[in-house]
Protein backbone atom coordinates (compact mmCIF):
# COMPACT_ATOMS: atom_id res chain seq x y z
CA UNK A 1 0.00 0.00 0.00
CA UNK A 2 1.32 3.44 -0.84
CA UNK A 3 1.56 6.35 1.53
CA UNK A 4 -1.10 8.28 -0.39
CA UNK A 5 -3.56 5.36 -0.18
CA UNK A 6 -2.93 5.03 3.54
CA UNK A 7 -3.47 8.77 4.03
CA UNK A 8 -6.77 8.51 2.15
CA UNK A 9 -7.96 5.62 4.28
CA UNK A 10 -6.89 7.42 7.45
CA UNK A 11 -8.72 10.57 6.41
CA UNK A 12 -11.91 8.68 5.54
CA UNK A 13 -11.88 6.72 8.78
CA UNK A 14 -11.30 9.86 10.85
CA UNK A 15 -14.26 11.53 9.15
CA UNK A 16 -16.45 8.51 9.80
CA UNK A 17 -15.50 8.28 13.46
CA UNK A 18 -15.98 12.03 13.93
CA UNK A 19 -19.46 11.81 12.39
CA UNK A 20 -20.43 8.94 14.70
CA UNK A 21 -19.01 10.74 17.75
CA UNK A 22 -21.63 13.44 17.28
CA UNK A 23 -24.32 10.76 17.33
CA UNK A 24 -22.87 9.19 20.48
CA UNK A 25 -23.30 12.52 22.24
CA UNK A 26 -27.03 12.27 21.54
CA UNK A 27 -27.25 8.77 23.04
CA UNK A 28 -27.01 6.58 19.92
CA UNK A 29 -25.70 3.21 21.15
CA UNK A 30 -25.07 1.80 17.66
CA UNK A 31 -22.89 4.81 16.84
CA UNK A 32 -20.93 4.20 20.05
CA UNK A 33 -20.21 0.66 18.87
CA UNK A 34 -19.09 1.96 15.47
CA UNK A 35 -16.75 4.42 17.18
CA UNK A 36 -15.22 1.66 19.30
CA UNK A 37 -14.65 -0.51 16.22
CA UNK A 38 -13.40 2.52 14.30
CA UNK A 39 -10.78 3.32 16.92
CA UNK A 40 -9.37 -0.19 16.59
CA UNK A 41 -9.17 0.23 12.81
CA UNK A 42 -7.71 3.71 13.30
CA UNK A 43 -4.92 2.29 15.44
CA UNK A 44 -3.97 -0.22 12.73
CA UNK A 45 -4.03 2.31 9.92
CA UNK A 46 -2.11 4.86 12.01
CA UNK A 47 0.64 2.32 12.61
CA UNK A 48 0.77 1.56 8.89
CA UNK A 49 0.95 5.28 8.12
CA UNK A 50 3.81 5.73 10.56
CA UNK A 51 5.80 2.88 8.98
CA UNK A 52 5.22 4.15 5.46
CA UNK A 53 5.96 7.79 6.29
CA UNK A 54 9.21 6.92 8.06
CA UNK A 55 10.26 4.73 5.13
CA UNK A 56 9.39 7.49 2.66
CA UNK A 57 11.34 10.03 4.69
CA UNK A 58 14.39 7.78 4.81
CA UNK A 59 14.08 6.98 1.12
CA UNK A 60 14.06 10.65 0.20
CA UNK A 61 10.47 10.67 -1.03
CA UNK A 62 9.46 13.15 1.67
CA UNK A 63 11.55 16.17 2.34
CA UNK A 64 11.62 17.92 5.67
CA UNK A 65 10.97 21.62 5.52
CA UNK A 66 13.66 23.73 7.08
CA UNK A 67 12.61 26.39 9.54
CA UNK A 68 13.45 29.92 8.59
CA UNK A 69 15.60 31.79 11.04
CA UNK A 70 14.33 35.16 12.12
Amino acid sequence: MSLNETMGKLEALLASVAKDLGKVGRGNKAAAQRVRVGTIKLEKIAKQFRKESVAAERGGKLKKKKKKKR
